[in-house]
């Protein structure tokens, strides 16, 4: 997996934390957010701690720094965003109560349309393909469908000439 969709992966994971659970202070939720990634990386390649056992964390990885160092900032833009971007989402999902959508769904399309509308770094069709193949990981076969569905629409609504090849 690339560095940039595990990156998008916990940014949406994040988003769909805070959606459901949001707290009163973003920098220790998320600092508590990667502290909790990197406790189960590590139970993942050592095994749980024991009763009692206090693991302590050590410093982030050259790997685990750079995915924090991408998806921050996706983050911070889509909470700073989110009322425009879900603006957006209600303004093309004809027949959907915005409350009824998946909130996993919901958050991979504020990702991507986040990155669509004030991302000039990241062409259009790349954030649809991300959202599209993360909603089939993290959501339904019929999720990315509608994913790719309502994001198609708001590119259609974007002014931006896509990047050619060089």
């Amino acid at each position: 997996m690339g560095k940039r969709r595990e990156a998008r992966e916990r940014a949406v994971q994040f988003l769909f934390q805070h959606d459901l659970n949001t707290a009163e202070n973003l920098e220790l939720e998320l600092a508590q957010f990667w502290n909790s990634q990197r406790a189960a990386a590590i139970e993942d390649e050592k095994g749980p701690s024991k009763w009692g056992e206090t693991i302590e964390l050590p410093p982030p990885t050259i790997d685990e720094a750079e995915t924090r160092l991408f998806s921050e900032p996706l983050i911070k833009g889509v909470l700073e965003h989110r009322d425009a971007i879900d603006e957006k989402i209600k303004s093309h999902a004809k027949n959907w109560d915005f409350h009824r959508i998946a909130a996993v769904d919901r958050n991979i399309m504020r990702l991507a349309i986040y990155e669509m509308l004030y991302r000039d770094d990241i062409p259009p069709v790349v954030s649809i393909n991300e959202a599209v193949d993360i909603a089939k990981k993290f959501s339904t076969e019929d999720s990315g469908k509608f994913v790719n569905g309502i994001l198609d629409k708001v590119r259609g609504e974007i002014l931006r000439p896509a990047r050619g090849a060089q």
